[in-house]
């Protein structure tokens, strides 16, 4: 008996080491590999459950060696110079004595707010700009099958623009502009130029320093003449027909205070910041529906979130949030039955210069975007953006830091400036 036992115990110890072994195999990729739904196990451990997904159903990763992305002097500086004085607010939902830089540069995983101190390092992240404008970028949205994603609906976009007010480093006024109103940023997505039935319609929001405050968030539709407010809780709604939400831009772009956030850990997974075309190129066949590029194992921070809302449309968010930028590689979302339902994914390419002739040259690598993807597992539904489209080839794109340079003031964020675009 002594020895049957002690045979099951080492049978049990090898099953063990066996199942390490092929758990280490199967995560084990390496420059030059190429992952498709054919070797998808190899990753399993490396990617979303929502990456997985889009994997088994076309998307292909090319692997390249992790390359490092080192802050600029002017956000390293004011890290050094003002974390010390910036603590959590004390309810968790805004943080005291931030000036400029990274809020929480030194994480401690037993901190019990960790959570919350990586969400506003998210928040003042090193490359949020005092000011952005995405330029001529489109869109397609459609169901997808075995064969190429189905184009109900092609958009096609003016601008996207972005004003900060707090946390400025690049474009005077420096740290703050003017702000009696206690603003944090502005966005504006408007006017949409394609389709017909939409041409005109545009999106203006304002986030608020008070926690308390919600977002003003205005939509304005020509054809009924009328601008319509939403509320916090209708940013989590699709918009304009496709899958995307205002507050899944980017990955997340709601308030800080209005989750309630969980610490999962810290792990390696492959993500796309060295991507090396712009504009995209998109997976072929069954993958159309997204990019196809170059993928690093970065290391990352899990977060998730809940909606404190309760006539939030998701049960939980889960973030992939990269440890040197601090950007969200991709963000899986969850009904609020637990079942997963949606992800967002962010195809990045750090480099200084957009690849057209005369496009602006930075003095550090920059995070253009050439594609953000968002799929609907539960309705095998996506949508996938171009930034910039490909029908503009000697677009940039991109324009970071610009100011007044680029036409970038605070009208453009004014609903008068929403109406006159669209009309």
């Amino acid at each position: 008996m002594m020895i049957r036992s002690g045979r099951l115990w080492i049978g049990g110890v090898a099953a063990m080491l066996l199942l390490g072994a092929a758990l280490m195999a199967r995560a084990d990729v390496q420059p030059g590999d190429q992952v498709t739904k054919a070797n998808v196990d190899k990753v399993a451990d490396l990617v979303s459950p929502g990456v997985k997904w889009c994997i088994e159903r076309g998307l292909n990763l090319k692997i390249v060696p992790y390359k490092k992305i080192e802050w600029n002097q002017a956000f390293r500086e004011a890290t050094e110079k003002y974390s010390g004085q910036v603590k959590l607010g004390a309810d968790g939902r805004s943080i005291e004595g931030h000036t400029a830089g990274l809020p929480f540069p030194k994480v401690d995983p037993n901190d019990p707010n960790i959570a919350v101190k990586l969400m506003w390092n998210y928040e003042y992240k090193p490359y949020v700009t005092d000011d952005g404008d995405l330029r001529n970028f489109d869109a397609d949205t459609g169901p997808l099958g075995d064969g190429p994603m189905g184009i109900e609906r092609h958009y096609l976009l003016d601008h996207l623009r972005t004003l900060f007010y707090n946390s400025r480093l690049y474009v005077d006024p420096k740290p703050e502009l003017p702000n009696q109103d206690k603003v944090r940023g502005k966005s504006s997505l408007h006017p949409i130029l394609e389709p017909f039935d939409l041409k005109g319609v545009g999106l203006t929001s304002i986030r608020y320093l008070d926690p308390d405050r919600q977002d003003d968030t205005w939509l304005y539709l020509p054809t009924l003449r009328r601008v319509r407010r939403l509320s916090s809780a209708q940013r989590s709604d699709a918009l304009f027909g496709q899958d995307t939400d205002v507050d899944s831009y980017g990955g997340y772009a709601g308030q800080i205070g209005w989750f309630s956030w969980k610490f999962l850990g810290e792990k390696s997974v492959l993500g796309s910041l060295h991507s090396e075309k712009i504009p995209v190129e998109y997976c072929p066949g069954s993958g159309d529906f997204a990019f196809c590029d170059s993928w690093e194992k970065r290391d990352v921070y899990v977060i998730e979130g809940v909606a404190k809302q309760p006539q939030y449309a998701y049960g939980k968010r889960v973030l992939f949030i990269d440890k040197e930028t601090y950007l969200i590689t991709y963000s899986d979302i969850y009904d609020r039955a637990g079942q997963l339902w949606k992800v967002w994914m962010n195809q990045y390419s750090f480099r200084k210069q957009a690849p057209v002739a005369g496009s602006i040259e930075y003095p550090d690598e920059m995070p253009f975007t050439p594609s953000i993807i968002m799929v609907d597992m539960q309705l095998r539904h996506a949508t996938r953006a171009a930034l910039p489209s490909a029908k503009y080839p000697g677009e940039q794109g991109w324009y970071f830091n610009q100011g007044q340079k680029t036409g970038l003031t605070e009208e453009f964020f004014t609903i008068a400036h929403l109406i006159a675009s669209g009309t």
